[in-house]
């Protein structure tokens, strides 16, 4: 697996706007600096210990993002260095990383997910809830966290189509929220949808952070 030239061409699609989530779960240390040695400091773990061990070892000023479903009892590990949460997926699970963040003297940069997909089993609120949760105004105590926007995952299916839909749903629903609760905040600005597969797709329809593995790492 040839890292460097995998990067190289993900690179040719990829605007100066957006910003590569380089996926390295389940990959080797090795892996990761093969891809740091070409400049690339973003890198996406799932799993809290293993994210905590990488963390350990490898280069300091690579900027770490929590991309799986972080469950409650698991924040402290991750809250002293991680740069941003992109699936928070429930008002609680906010106000937790709130309350651990607050004990670290951190602002936690999080994005909130959304279920856009035809799949029960992606987390995420419903575009309804997303809208009762903003509106209710709570999230403005939590004064250490910092809303920076929304994550989705797509239906995983041939059917582009429906992928490119579901894609505009999110930036649509992004753009109300944005009008909405954060016209002022620059900070909220990011809309994370796009992997391996459909990352060019998400792009086309207004993605900011894209979640690459396998086409950068291979096939675990």
């Amino acid at each position: 697996m040839d890292i460097k030239n995998n990067l190289k061409t993900i690179k040719q699609h990829i605007q100066d706007h957006v910003k590569l989530v380089c996926v390295s779960k389940f990959h080797s240390n090795d892996a990761i600096q093969e891809a740091y040695q070409t400049g690339e400091r973003i890198f996406g773990e799932s799993k809290v210990q293993e994210l905590c061990g990488k963390y350990e070892s490898l280069p300091k000023d690579i900027s770490w993002h929590f991309i799986g479903h972080l469950q409650t009892n698991k924040i402290k590990y991750i809250v002293p260095f991680v740069s941003l949460i992109h699936g928070v997926d429930s008002y609680k699970l906010l106000t937790e990383i709130n309350k651990y963040a607050e004990k670290q003297n951190r602002k936690i940069n999080c994005l909130l997910q959304v279920h856009i997909a035809q799949e029960e089993t992606k987390f995420g609120f419903s575009a309804t809830e997303l809208q009762e949760t903003l509106a209710s105004g709570e999230w403005r105590k939590l004064h250490h966290i910092q809303l920076c926007g929304l994550m989705g995952m797509a239906t995983y299916t041939e059917n582009k189509d429906q992928v490119r839909c579901e894609f505009r749903s999110l930036k649509s629903l992004f753009d109300k929220v944005k009008q909405d609760y954060f016209g002022d905040e620059s900070q909220f600005c990011e809309i994370s949808m796009g992997m391996s597969d459909d990352y060019r797709i998400a792009i086309e329809e207004g993605s900011t952070l894209v979640r690459v593995g396998s086409s950068i790492f291979g096939n675990r």
